[in-house]
């Protein structure tokens, strides 16, 4: 069964790694020059990596709308106040704060809690530490990777940097950080199980197999090598009976510094293409087509001036490996996309009429009107916490890009943010919001203003314009 470990405190799961530690035992008849045995110093440079990573970690606690349990009840649903806790790092000193997507689903409110370095050397320091709470604004989310970056008004920060997924391998060892079952600033220890384990073969992403204990409470927190740098994002581990099991999930640090960038800066992520599709090579197409193996991928389309019908790729290519990676299967392809750190081309090398053939083909960001529009936007100044949404005011850019507006004027819902009354207004991207409670719309300052007027309880009304027709939307303000 998969776990998502970042939500309801649950009795405490056994820890694992006694492999590992009865290797390190191995280490205490082995001398060092100075005096103090290998495990000493090992102990040493294990507490220093803890003193400098910790600060970095956050809690995150989460308050929103769920689905109840009704104890003797199957037939109806209940909708009731729900609080969780998860993990987060910081991973610039302003206050940017990557966790999982799942963390914040729901969220009414999201505060940060963070843990103060002073006094760390001493047995009792997280006794007498002060833990600080903050106020946190989701900048934005991307439910496919299953990350969301967080904003909260500091600067100065502890951060961790980035570790490169490609010097990721198995056998090396790594650490977990976050709250585990609630327990905050906790750390575990363990090794790399899989460098590329895709649990899900449906699914393109692939993630770091660890057996670091990871637990509910753990998710967004970070796995970080020996020079503490962030490798990855704890997402959710394989049990049965919902504690650790010695198999957790984390999210690659590319992927995760990808989506950084694209959230930090566009408040979404924007789709990339080669401009080809694939498809499994099954017995019966091999066969039919005379291809010289029965399993693999094979081009099914490539889309004529497109990136690879440019870098001289063809339908019927056998596609052996990407990025000098082997290519398998369709997901496989496609997670090739998420391994990526840079804008290089992609390294193709194919099978053509039994030859082998090498290709750079180069990757593009696929943008739609509102990817554009989103992209002229600032997350921060933009967003209207209380609806939930990166509006941008409709002036005649907007409306050249949006011919079809039964309305020239208003504000345009560009992206919709996990964050204040978003889950209840009914709002959605491409949304024209033109009146509020009455009050014509014209531009963003008057929406903002207008939406703080209203209090707890309150009723309000949206007049929208969605996919050419009018209608309201009602609800009342959380």
């Amino acid at each position: 069964m998969f776990t998502a470990p970042g939500s309801h405190l649950s009795s405490l799961a056994r820890r694992t790694g006694v492999v590992l530690l009865g290797a390190l035992v191995l280490l205490l008849g082995a001398r060092a020059a100075s005096g103090k045995d290998s495990l000493h110093q090992l102990n040493d440079s294990m507490e220093f990596l803890v003193h400098q990573v910790s600060p970095a970690v956050v809690q995150i606690l989460v308050s929103g709308y769920g689905a109840v349990e009704q104890h003797g009840r199957t037939d109806t649903a209940l909708i009731g106040r729900q609080r969780s806790l998860g993990s987060g790092v910081i991973v610039d000193p302003e206050g940017y704060i990557i966790t999982n997507a799942h963390v914040v689903e729901g969220a009414v409110r999201v505060r940060v809690v963070l843990f103060s370095s002073e006094n760390s050397n001493s047995p009792h320091a997280t006794l007498r530490s002060k833990p600080t709470t903050m106020e946190a604004r989701v900048l934005g989310v991307h439910t496919e990777t299953d990350l969301a970056l967080l904003k909260i008004e500091a600067s100065g920060l502890p951060s961790l940097p980035f570790g490169r997924y490609q010097d990721v391998h198995q056998g090396q060892m790594v650490f977990a950080f976050g709250s585990p079952e609630g327990l905050s600033n906790s750390v575990t220890m363990g090794v790399v199980s899989s460098v590329a384990r895709q649990p899900d073969p449906d699914r393109p992403m692939v993630y770091i197999q660890t057996d670091a204990p990871i637990n509910p409470g753990n998710s967004g927190g970070p796995l970080v090598d020996i020079e503490g740098k962030l490798v990855g994002i704890n997402s959710y581990i394989l049990t049965e009976g919902g504690g650790n099991e010695g198999i957790g999930f984390a999210i690659p640090s590319g992927v995760v510094r990808r989506i950084y960038q694209q959230l930090r800066k566009q408040g979404h992520v924007h789709r990339e293409e080669i401009g080809a599709s694939v498809q499994t090579i099954t017995p019966t197409l091999a066969a039919g087509l005379g291809l010289p193996q029965d399993y693999g991928v094979i081009v099914s389309d490539v889309e004529p001036g497109g990136p690879a019908d440019k870098a001289g790729l063809k339908v019927q290519d056998i596609v052996l490996t990407l990025d000098k990676r082997p290519v398998i299967n369709v997901p496989q392809f496609a997670a090739a996309f998420q391994w990526r750190e840079d804008p290089a081309p992609l390294q193709l090398e194919v099978v053509r009429a039994l030859e082998k053939i090498s290709l750079e083909v180069p990757v593009v960001e696929v943008q739609g009107d509102m990817d554009r529009l989103a992209d002229s936007l600032d997350p921060v100044k933009d967003l209207v916490p209380q609806l939930g949404i990166i509006g941008m005011q409709i002036d005649r850019r907007v409306s050249a890009m949006l011919p079809d507006l039964r309305m020239a004027s208003g504000v345009i819902v560009a992206a919709r943010t996990v964050f204040g009354a978003s889950a209840d207004s009914g709002l959605e991207t491409g949304d024209v919001i033109h009146e509020l409670n009455g009050v014509t719309i014209i531009s963003l300052e008057t929406l903002s203003t207008g939406i703080k007027q209203i209090k707890p309880g309150d009723p309000v009304v949206l007049q929208i314009e969605r996919d050419g027709h009018l209608q309201y939307l009602a609800f009342e303000m959380e």
